[in-house]
């Protein structure tokens, strides 16, 4: 079968579209042949020699923890699934998972049935950036309705679809994004809308009870003046979480890092919103598996509306 590997830690250059062997199936696994994959910054930066990097041992490495895809074969002790089967997920991380293949190997309990109205090129992306967003959302920041969540970059990946969690909540919800973004985000939902290019978010916010911030750095720094002295601050970006982390305490604040976990009964809540249009995947680009390199130039820019998704 093919797959994506890399040889040596690189950049979209190192990228090779090669033959592989076909996944051994163990108990409590379940065969998949790959309708899609998302592409997440994980990824690249992974593949790069960050990341997850220190976690999925040693080389060649095929990138991808999330898919959607169709059950060929259930190992021993699972039930709930059995061939044909449509099924979605986010699975392994931070060890390696091989999403990026024909066909994958994956933990039964980490992945999900996908309602017959889900598309499966959508439902390929929404597994990670939906888990990372329920997860800052919910598990840790706690919202619920009627407090107020600041997400920073609310046209990204996580960004888009914590505006529509958020709002689903019954929060208000308040993003920041280029001018470019501000119409798409406000019909997702969001209240109130900021230009990071223009504004100064500080001066535009404050007193809200959780903020998701998926930039960190001076950006992250700078918005934990918008939060309330009891609220929450949820950091995203792993690189940047010990500098906002002792930011926050000078301030007395309140600020959690966030490593997202595989959880199917989250996935099923998701996959239950998605089937009623209540949280929906912009999918910003689409690749073939083969032009995966293209796929990394692309999010790499920091740009993208949504995701990027590699069809299989």
């Amino acid at each position: 079968m093919k797959a994506i590997r890399i040889h040596t830690f690189g950049g979209p250059e190192a990228i090779v579209y090669e033959n592989v062997a076909e996944p051994q199936l163990k108990a409590g696994e379940v065969l998949v042949k790959t309708a899609a994959a998302g592409v997440n910054p994980i990824d690249w930066k992974t593949c790069s020699g960050g990341g997850a990097a220190a976690f999925i041992g040693d080389l060649p490495f095929t990138p991808g923890w999330e898919f959607s895809g169709q059950v060929i074969a259930c190992g021993a002790d699972v039930s709930g699934f059995e061939s044909g089967d449509r099924v979605f997920g986010f699975v392994r991380f931070p060890e390696a998972a091989g999403c990026y293949a024909e066909e994958i190997a994956v933990p039964a309990e980490q992945i999900c049935l996908l309602p017959p109205s889900c598309d499966a090129i959508e439902a390929a992306g929404l597994a990670l950036a939906g888990l990372t967003a329920w997860q800052a959302l919910f598990d840790k920041g706690g919202l619920h309705a009627k407090q107020r969540v600041l997400i920073l970059a609310a046209a990204g990946g996580v960004g888009h679809l914590a505006v529509q969690l958020a709002k689903w909540k019954g929060a208000t919800v308040i993003g920041t994004a280029s001018a470019a973004n501000h119409d798409f985000i406000k019909d997702l939902g969001c209240d109130q809308v900021i230009d990071y290019t223009s504004q100064h978010v500080a001066e535009m916010v404050s007193d809200v009870d959780v903020v998701i911030d998926g930039v960190g750095g001076k950006t992250g720094i700078d918005a934990l003046a918008c939060l309330k002295a009891t609220g929450t601050f949820v950091t995203l970006p792993s690189n940047t979480k010990d500098e906002i982390i002792a930011a926050g305490e000078v301030l007395g604040l309140k600020v959690l890092p966030l490593r997202v976990e595989p959880n199917a009964a989250q996935l099923r809540l998701l996959a239950e919103l998605n089937a009623q249009q209540r949280v929906r995947l912009n999918i910003a680009a689409t690749y073939p598996l083969e032009q995966a390199a293209d796929a990394f130039r692309d999010i790499a820019s920091g740009h993208t509306q949504g995701k990027v998704i590699l069809t299989v």
